[in-house]
């Protein structure tokens, strides 16, 4: 039973100590801070990603202008086709490769009008990206520095019921000590609780024999949540 009270009186106490925290993670300082900080931590890989199209949208670019330039070639091979018919070619032939020609010519202005999109759509992304980017290093800056204020505004508090629990805490054995502390590290809270109507505060149902092994201070671990169950 001692320790059970023990427990329950840190556990009070710590509960201080909780409520300020979740008053900093709520605050406007930290949420505008964490928000710059995870842009600026996928940042890097967004702007790998830019580069990467980039690089394709240029080997295509590439690709496209040479065969423009292939083409460009074998049409000028047909600057002399009177003569090259009057030589005994075949016109049949070069009608067909005629044809080709500016069926692969329509076919790549369809290309280069979709390339032409691309790199639009590319060049305006990482305009946006850079202003984004450029924006939300102020903000890190900025709500860094906020963020640390309002922590500071609240140090002396947290100072003060850290020493009260480091006080409790030594009346307490160290490993059940150490249990409790791993639970509220995994955000369970309350981590002591009572088990109401044969049930703990998640919903898990205990046995009578488990039930029984509460009474007189006895206190067992809800296999569901993981919290102490005591019988109050």
């Amino acid at each position: 039973m001692a320790v059970l009270n023990e427990l329950l009186e840190y556990q009070k106490v710590d509960a201080e100590l909780r409520k300020i925290e979740q008053e900093l993670a709520a605050s406007e300082e930290r949420k505008k801070y964490i928000q710059a900080k995870k842009f600026m931590e996928s940042a890097g890989e967004k702007l790998e990603a830019q580069d990467k199209r980039a690089r394709e949208l240029k080997k295509l670019f590439e690709k496209l202008a040479e065969e423009f330039e292939e083409i460009g070639k074998t049409i000028a091979e047909y600057a002399d086709l009177d003569e090259m018919v009057e030589n005994g070619g075949d016109i049949a032939f070069y009608k067909k490769s005629v044809q080709s020609l500016a069926d692969r010519l329509r076919a790549m202005k369809g290309e280069l009008a979709k390339l032409a999109a691309d790199i639009e759509a590319a060049s305006e992304e990482y305009k946006r990206m850079k202003k984004q980017t450029i924006s939300m290093q102020k903000q890190y800056k900025e709500y860094s520095e906020k963020f640390k204020e309002v922590k500071s505004s609240r140090a002396a508090e947290v100072k003060e019921i850290t020493a009260r629990l480091e006080k409790l805490g030594a009346k307490i054995p160290p490993e059940i000590l150490e249990r409790y502390q791993a639970k509220r590290r995994d955000k369970i809270f309350p981590v002591v609780a009572p088990l109401t109507g044969g049930r703990c505060i998640c919903g898990m149902d205990f046995a009578l024999a488990q039930q029984g092994a509460l009474s007189g201070g006895g206190v067992i671990e809800c296999e569901h949540c993981h919290r102490f169950i005591y019988k109050a």
